[in-house]
């Protein structure tokens, strides 16, 4: 990061974490070295607080309770509702779907923070993420969820304002081919590294398309690949 910085590049992180609250994530960054303002910190409950308040709805939500916080002291919302779903963890259950299919056969708007197929958890096994909790309510209630985080590109050009750099300029490092390199290509940014680091399987870059534009061994060699290319 730092040779980035050196670089004269704009940073921003993007993350599809929904089971800690921002306040926690940018603790944790920080307690690794990394000099990271919450500005720069971009997370799919963030894109939630702002859809809701744009479309004036209050949300329903279905999330780990570690996230709640993320969801207080919300602007005054009109009668509509949206059903919000994160990574719930052993808080996905019947008792807690079966609400949520209910407001959304009643009508409510459909909001996931994100649509992963799993994540690295603290065992160091891949585990379940909120994907096949979110495509079991769209089957069931007959809708489609709007996926807030990555790969929406919404999610991407939030964070590309932010910084003020076109798209075309742009390039994303991560570990997760479908969401972090093949999203970030559909949504027009110019490279996308992925690394064999963190949820990275032997084969991924292969599974998806658009390819990355690099597979880098970790982000140190992707760095030096970004600044060599």
């Amino acid at each position: 990061m730092a040779r980035l910085r050196d670089a004269g590049l704009p940073l921003r992180f993007l993350t599809n974490t929904t089971r800690r609250p921002r306040r926690v994530l940018l603790n944790r960054l920080r307690e690794m070295g990394f000099d990271v303002p919450a500005e720069a910190l971009f997370t799919p409950a963030t894109a939630a607080r702002d859809a809701l308040g744009a479309r004036g709805a209050a949300p329903h939500l279905l999330i780990h309770p570690d996230l709640e916080e993320d969801f207080t002291d919300l602007p005054e919302l009109g009668p509509d509702r949206a059903v919000v779903v994160g990574d719930a963890g052993r808080h996905f259950t019947f008792d807690t779907l079966n609400p949520a299919f209910r407001a959304l056969v009643e009508g409510a708007d459909f909001l996931a923070l994100a649509a992963n197929r799993s994540f690295r958890d603290d065992d160091g096994k891949l585990s379940m993420d909120a994907g096949a909790f979110v495509k079991a309510l769209e089957y069931a209630a007959e809708v489609e969820a709007e996926v807030l985080g990555k790969p929406a590109a919404g999610f991407y050009a939030a964070a590309l304002e932010s910084m003020g750099v076109p798209a075309q300029e742009a390039a994303i490092v991560g570990d997760d081919a479908e969401a972090d390199v093949a999203g970030a290509l559909r949504a027009g940014l110019a490279q996308a590294v992925l690394v064999r680091t963190g949820k990275y399987r032997d084969g991924d870059e292969g599974r998806v398309e658009p390819a990355p534009s690099h597979v880098a061994d970790d982000l140190p060699a992707a760095v030096d690949w970004l600044l060599g290319s």
